[in-house]
C-alpha cells in the first residue's frame, strides 16, 4: 500500500522544482495516447476497496485496484461494471480505467464509462487532496468535474480514488451469428437499433456478424427466435478478444486506427480488413494510413480517427487535432489543476 501523503509530497517537490511526473499503475496502456515522458509516479500499491453497498449499486475503490479484483467482488453480488472496460491481461487498474476512457462492447447499448463515474478523489498539480461528486447516484448539480478525469490521461491530476454505479448482471445472454458482407451487416445493425431488442454487443468482421442478446430470459428468448442466426456456444472469450483488441489481424498490424462515426455511416471507402463494434459506430482498422487523409474522411462522415496502437508514436500526437476553441479550453483546465505543467506532458495533446 502506497500512503497517499507520500505520494502529495512528491507532487509539491516536483511542481517547485517544475519537474514532469508520469503518473503510472498497471501499465496496460503505456501503448495509447502520446509518449510518456517525465519522472515515474507509481501509484500501483495505492489499491483496494474502500466501500462497496451491493444494494445501492455503488462500489468505491482507490486507483491502483485492478479491475479483476473489483469485478471479481462484483461478480459475487451478480453485479457488474455495464461499460465492460478492458482488462488488458488483468493489468488493467481502475484509475488507468478512468483517465483513459475506454469502454467495451456494451458501451453503445449501456453508456461510456463517464456515464457511471459518480465521484473522483484526485491529486491537483499543488498537491492538494480534491473530492469532487459522492457516493449516490443523483449528486451532480452544475458542471461535473469527476466525469471531467474520464479520458483526461491523467494530465490533470493523479486520480487517488473512484466511485461508480453498478449495474445487476443480466439473466440470461445469448450470441447469435450471421454471414453477411459488411453493406449487408450495417444496414441489419441500423434496423435492430430501431427496435426494441436485448442488444448489449455487436461485432462485424471478415463477413461475419456477431450479435450479442443481454436481459431477462423471455426477453433474450423472443429476440433470438425473431432474429434468427446461428447460436454461438463459449462466447465469452470472443467478446473478450474484441473488449481489448485481440483478434489476431488486429494483434498483427504494427498501427490500429480507431475511428468514431455515425451509425448510419455506410462502408468507407478503405480497402483492408475491417472490425466494425457498436452498431456501426466504432470502427477498427489495421495496418499503416496517411493519417491526414484519413482523418479528413472521418471528419467529412461526421466522426473522428485516431492512431489508437503503434510501434512509433507520431510528433503530432495519436488524437486528432483539436480545434483552437478546444485546444483554449483545455489549456485553461490543464492552467487550473496542474499550474506548472508537471503531469504526463504530451499524453492528451502534444501542447498540454
Amino acid at each position: 500500500m502506497i500512503d497517499l501523503q507520500s505520494l502529495q509530497e512528491r507532487i509539491r517537490a516536483a511542481a517547485g522544482d517544475r519537474r514532469p511526473l508520469c503518473i503510472r499503475a498497471g501499465g496496460s496502456k503505456d501503448f495509447y495516447g502520446g509518449p510518456r515522458a517525465g519522472e515515474l509516479l507509481d501509484v500501483s500499491g495505492l489499491s483496494g476497496i474502500s466501500d462497496y453497498e451491493p444494494t445501492e449499486l455503488v462500489i468505491t475503490a482507490r486507483a491502483g485496484t485492478r479491475l479483476t479484483d473489483i469485478e471479481r467482488v462484483l461478480a459475487e453480488r451478480d453485479q457488474m461494471l455495464a461499460f465492460e472496460p478492458p482488462r488488458f491481461d488483468g493489468r488493467a487498474t481502475l484509475g488507468g480505467a478512468v483517465a483513459a476512457g475506454l469502454s467495451g462492447p456494451r458501451r453503445a447499448y449501456c453508456g461510456a464509462l463517464r456515464d457511471f463515474v459518480l465521484g473522483v478523489e484526485m491529486v491537483d498539480g499543488r498537491g492538494e487532496l480534491l473530492r469532487f461528486g459522492g457516493k449516490v447516484i443523483k449528486n451532480v448539480a452544475g458542471f461535473d468535474v469527476s466525469r471531467l478525469m474520464a479520458g483526461s490521461l491523467g494530465t490533470l491530476g493523479l486520480i487517488a480514488q473512484v466511485t461508480l454505479k453498478t449495474v445487476p448482471r443480466p439473466r440470461a445472454e445469448c450470441t447469435l451469428r450471421f454471414e453477411a458482407d459488411q453493406p449487408r451487416a450495417l444496414e441489419a445493425m441500423t434496423l435492430w437499433a430501431t427496435r426494441p431488442l436485448p442488444l448489449s454487443a455487436t461485432a462485424w468482421h471478415d463477413d461475419l456478424l456477431h450479435v450479442r442478446l443481454s436481459g431477462a430470459e423471455a426477453a433474450v428468448r423472443a429476440a433470438r427466435e425473431s432474429l434468427g442466426g446461428e447460436i454461438v456456444s463459449g462466447s465469452e472469450e470472443y467478446w473478450q478478444s474484441v473488449r481489448e483488441q485481440r483478434l489476431q489481424f488486429l494483434m498483427a498490424a504494427d498501427e490500429l486506427w480507431r475511428i468514431c462515426l455515425p451509425a448510419r455511416c455506410p462502408k468507407l471507402p478503405i480497402e483492408g480488413r475491417t472490425l466494425i463494434e457498436w452498431g456501426g459506430s466504432l470502427r477498427w482498422l489495421p495496418g499503416r494510413q496517411d493519417g491526414n487523409s484519413l482523418r479528413a474522411l472521418a471528419s467529412r462522415r461526421g466522426g473522428h480517427a485516431m492512431l489508437y496502437r503503434a510501434s512509433v508514436k507520431p510528433p503530432e500526437g495519436s488524437f486528432a487535432p483539436l480545434p483552437a476553441a478546444m485546444l483554449a479550453l483545455h489549456q485553461r483546465l490543464k492552467a487550473v489543476f496542474d499550474p506548472h505543467r508537471i503531469f504526463n506532458r504530451g499524453r492528451l495533446h502534444p501542447d498540454l
